[in-house]
C-alpha cells in the first residue's frame, strides 16, 4: 500500500485502496460537498469532479471547507486548490457553473457515483437524480441537521425523493428531514429535537436559509465517505426510503 495510505491498513485492503483511487465521483454542489470532497480524498478517492457556479461568502465559513482568503473566489477553484495541496497527483476536474437542463446530462456521464448537494431552489436536483437513475449511478444526498447528519441514497432500482413530495408543495431539503423524523417516530425512535428545530426554523419571520453547524458537515462527510467506499467495493447499502442518521445529541439530556 502506498505510504500516503499506510495508516488505512487493516481497515482497508490494498485491493480496495486501488479500486478507490480511480473510482470517478461527481460532486454536484461544493458547499457541504467541500467537506465531503476532502474527507473522500484523504481516504483514497483521487478521481473527483466538482461542479458549482457559486462563490465563497463569509457566511459559509462556519461550516464549509474554505478560508477567509477564499471569500469572493469561485468555490470550485478554491476547493480544487485545497485538494491538490493535499494530493498533487489527484485527478480533480472542476466546472465553474451551475447545472442546467441543457448541460446536466453531459456532466453526469462517465461517473460511477454522484453526490447531490445541489440547492433545491429549482427542479435541477430532482432532474439530476432521474438521469443518474437511468444510468444506474447511485446518488448520495447529504443533509446537515446541526447536531446530526443525514444521508440517503437514490439507486436505479429504488424509489426517488419525489415519492415523498406533496402535490402543490415546492420540494426542498426540509421535506427530507421531516420525512426522516416521521419515519423514526413511526418505528419507535422519535427525535423530538429535530421537530423542535424544524418548528423554530419555519417560525422565523425572515426568509432565511436553514441553520447548519460545522458538526453536521464533518459528520455527514464521514458518513458519505464510508458509503462511497461501500459502493465502490460492492458492499451493501441502505437505499431510500431508508436512510442513515448519525447524531451527537440525546433528547434525554436536553
Amino acid at each position: 500500500m502506498e505510504t500516503r495510505y499506510a495508516r488505512n491498513r487493516i481497515y482497508i485492503s490494498t485491493e480496495e485502496q486501488e479500486i478507490m483511487k480511480d473510482f470517478p465521483i461527481l460532486l454536484a454542489g461544493v458547499g457541504i460537498g467541500s467537506v465531503i470532497a476532502e474527507c473522500a480524498l484523504r481516504f483514497g478517492f483521487e478521481n473527483i469532479t466538482l461542479i458549482d457556479g457559486d462563490q465563497v461568502e463569509r457566511s459559509n465559513l462556519n461550516r464549509q471547507n474554505y478560508e477567509e482568503n477564499d471569500c469572493g473566489s469561485n468555490k470550485v477553484d478554491a476547493l480544487a486548490k485545497r485538494l491538490l495541496s493535499i494530493n498533487k497527483n489527484a485527478k480533480i476536474k472542476r466546472f465553474d457553473f451551475f447545472l442546467t437542463e441543457e448541460n446536466i446530462e453531459e456532466h453526469i456521464n462517465g461517473h460511477k457515483v454522484a453526490i447531490n448537494a445541489l440547492d433545491f431552489s429549482s427542479p435541477i436536483p430532482i432532474m439530476f437524480d432521474r438521469i443518474c437513475q437511468r444510468q444506474s449511478i447511485p446518488v448520495l444526498h447529504p443533509y446537515n441537521i446541526g447536531w446530526a447528519s443525514l444521508v440517503t441514497i437514490i439507486t436505479h432500482d429504488g424509489v426517488s425523493l419525489e415519492s415523498i413530495s406533496k402535490e402543490g408543495e415546492r420540494f426542498n431539503e426540509l421535506n427530507v428531514v421531516k420525512y426522516a423524523s416521521s419515519y423514526l417516530e413511526f418505528w419507535g425512535d422519535p427525535q423530538k429535537w429535530i421537530d423542535d428545530i424544524i418548528e423554530k426554523y419555519i417560525g422565523e419571520k425572515e426568509v432565511l436559509p436553514p441553520p447548519q453547524l460545522s458538526i453536521g458537515c464533518w459528520s455527514v462527510a464521514a458518513m458519505c465517505t464510508h458509503l462511497l467506499f461501500n459502493i465502490a467495493t460492492g458492499k451493501k447499502i441502505k437505499k431510500f426510503p431508508k436512510f442513515y442518521l448519525s447524531k451527537i445529541i440525546d433528547d434525554d439530556f436536553n
